[in-house]
């Protein structure tokens, strides 16, 4: 199947209009952000399903943000993974093929060492991959910036389970790497990073900017990934302007 390419949608994008948008772009898939509107129990999963067959496209999620799965307190964790198995399975109705959760905790940093946290992190993931796969669903895990669980930790979530990697390069640059330390990455561990966010940027901050519009080196980045790797590209631009989108595409296509 190869290279898959797609994007984001935003707060402010109904799914129909980014369905109909990514077909006339000529692209494969939508990821569709699972919070605010489009939180699981406000979506109709028929409407939504027919909606990405009508306009020839495929359907990835962002599952809900602020979910700590990683948390000290039990309650909390079991929550949070309740909500997230919860919305795995509507994206499994709406026809979703893989979906994108975050590697974070909001747990209190003075009083909680990160060691004991990530092993709350890992047993959470493995609970989310092992229902997923039973679902035919890929869980994409994702890079987060800030201490707890930087891109350079996740070959400890390679050994410890199953799940899949979402490279968001925004937040990697926001750790320290840089395009070739990203690239290093991906080509060290391409079997496992199946999804990509493409966050460009012009320094190391979240700005989440239409493709092209920052300084990542993005030719040098997606290399190893040229020769026989299949997976998805998302772009994450924050806009609401679907002229930086078509622009994102037509500089992200003319790169591979």
């Amino acid at each position: 199947m190869g290279i898959r390419r797609g994007f984001v949608t935003q707060i402010g994008m109904e799914y129909e209009d980014a369905f109909a948008r990514a077909d006339a772009f000529g692209l494969d898939f939508v990821e569709l952000m699972m919070d605010g509107r489009h939180v699981r129990n406000r979506l109709d999963t028929e409407a939504v399903r027919e909606s990405a067959v009508e306009n020839g496209i495929d359907l990835a999620v962002h599952l809900p943000f602020a979910l700590d799965i990683a948390s000290p307190f039990e309650h909390v964790r079991e929550g949070a993974l309740r909500e997230l198995l919860a919305a795995i399975e509507t994206a499994v109705d709406c026809g979703a093929e893989k979906g994108v959760v975050h590697a974070s905790t909001s747990a209190w940093s003075p009083a909680w060492e990160h060691d004991e946290l990530r092993e709350h992190l890992l047993d959470s993931v493995r609970e989310l991959e092992s229902f997923a796969s039973e679902h035919g669903f890929e869980v994409c895990v994702e890079n987060i910036p800030g201490e707890f669980f930087p891109t350079e930790r996740f070959p400890r979530l390679f050994d410890a389970t199953g799940a899949s990697m979402t490279l968001d390069t925004g937040h990697a640059r926001m750790n320290g790497m840089d395009s070739t330390d990203m690239a290093d990455f991906l080509d060290s561990h391409r079997d496992r990073v199946t999804h990509l966010h493409l966050n460009d940027t012009r320094r190391a901050s979240d700005e989440h900017l239409p493709f092209g519009a920052g300084t990542l080196d993005f030719e040098t980045i997606l290399d190893p990934l040229r020769d026989d790797w299949t997976g998805t590209l998302s772009i994450e631009a924050f806009t609401l302007d679907w002229g930086y989108i078509e622009t994102s595409v037509e500089r992200l296509d003319t790169l591979l």
